[in-house]
């Protein structure tokens, strides 16, 4: 099939983040406040003479504006990016039922909507403020955008409860979604549901923060082919290689 990029966007996919307790403009302002504060008082202990006070907190404030430029590139480019990837390996033929575990605003799904011209994606979400303004009216407003509404079906529903019969999609993935389950249960039964649910020789591809190398191990335990943990690179640092993104990929056992 022709290739597709998913860097040729229409929608507006929001921010990535966790604002449950803080919003995303309090979140801002926080880091731009700490940020400048910090600058500050380097340049004063500077002029009084404190070399090693002025370098610690330059230092400080540096990092702080770096880490923010890397979280912010990889929430509105990076993730694209990277996908873009992921889906040119997966090799779609544009027939397949796609499932998108936690789809958010619709980065992946969409994108993945496009390789189906003759298919369909589901994207299953509980809407929390895992990202800014996460709703499925702006996952369907964005689908509308991208042309891809005719084929993309949502459910309001929790992964560790998946809508959907035993073996009844062809390739399931999820971007920074399971690692939002609270409980190690909670993700382990995430992935059971994944795994439920994908046909034989079926394909799985998740993209999280944590739990990684436990998803990895569990997949082989269950005997699953291809099983392979891999880092996606600094295009999804959220913030620095300490919160780097790792891809588990594998294959369902006929």
């Amino acid at each position: 099939m022709a290739h597709v990029t998913i860097r040729e966007h229409k929608g507006d996919y929001g921010i990535d983040g966790s604002f449950h307790t803080v919003s995303a403009r309090g979140q801002a302002i926080g880091v731009v406040a700490t940020s400048a504060a910090l600058a500050v008082s380097a340049a004063i202990s500077l002029a009084r003479g404190k070399w090693l006070t002025s370098a610690v907190t330059g230092t400080s404030a540096a990092g702080i504006a770096a880490s923010t430029a890397l979280y912010t590139y990889a929430t509105k480019a990076g993730k694209f990016e990277v996908w873009n990837r992921i889906l040119d390996d997966l090799r779609l033929q544009g027939d397949e039922t796609v499932l998108d575990m936690g789809c958010g605003r619709g980065a992946v799904l969409l994108a993945t909507a496009k390789r189906l011209p003759r298919g369909h994606a589901i994207g299953v979400d509980l809407w929390q403020a895992d990202q800014t303004n996460n709703s499925p009216s702006a996952t369907l407003a964005n689908a509308e955008l991208e042309n891809v509404g005719d084929r993309v079906e949502l459910h309001t529903a929790d992964m560790t409860a998946l809508p959907l019969d035993d073996n009844s999609v062809d390739v399931i993935v999820s971007s920074l979604a399971i690692h939002n389950i609270p409980s190690h249960e909670g993700r382990r039964q995430a992935l059971g549901e994944a795994m439920r649910v994908l046909r034989p020789g079926g394909r799985l591809a998740i993209a999280d923060l944590w739990e990684t190398r436990q998803h990895t191990a569990h997949l082989r335990e269950r005997g699953w082919n291809n099983v392979q943990r891999t880092s996606i690179g600094w295009r999804m640092w959220y913030g620095g290689p300490w919160v780097s993104t790792r891809l588990v990929t594998a294959t369902k056992p006929g």
